[in-house]
């Protein structure tokens, strides 16, 4: 494969920081020659998981990375979004043999660390995207040539 085939998922909830998020995550792909195919917004984190889904049904993308911020707010609501949308994920990875890649923080944030966040987890999200795809291709590469260490 010449060229990673990404995918971004982005919650528009807490906009000021997840647009901070995309802007990161898709200079960062640049730079690691990594081709965005296709950008989706959702209205939050916790609606990511039928986009993602969709996505990883498509043959032209090879990863998904996904954008977040889930603030504290006065009840414990951030814990069940981050947690149950970040299972999610996780098993339609799984159930798809391709990588989504967390660049939700949250939950238990303020909105302070929200904002100190946003640079470096999609930036770290994006990273992860390129080391996946490329790792998963070298144990097809090395399929039937016995286990090396």
């Amino acid at each position: 494969m010449s060229e990673i085939r990404l995918a971004i998922v982005v919650a528009e909830f807490n906009k000021e920081i997840t647009n901070e998020m995309l802007k990161t995550a898709i200079s960062h792909s640049k730079k690691l020659n990594m081709h965005i195919k296709k950008i989706c917004h959702v209205p939050g984190t916790f609606d990511m998981p039928l986009v993602v889904e969709k996505l990883l049904k498509k043959e032209q993308i090879d990863v998904v990375v996904t954008l977040g911020a889930v603030i504290k707010g006065e009840t414990g609501h951030d814990q069940v979004i981050a947690n149950n949308t970040a299972r999610l994920l996780s098993n339609l990875s799984l159930k798809y043999q391709k990588p989504v890649t967390l660049g939700i923080t949250g939950p238990d944030m303020t909105l302070k660390q929200a904002k100190q966040r946003a640079k470096i987890v999609p930036k770290r999200a994006v990273e992860a995207a390129h080391k996946m795809v490329t790792r998963l291709l070298e144990l097809e590469d090395n399929k039937g040539k016995g286990s090396q260490q």
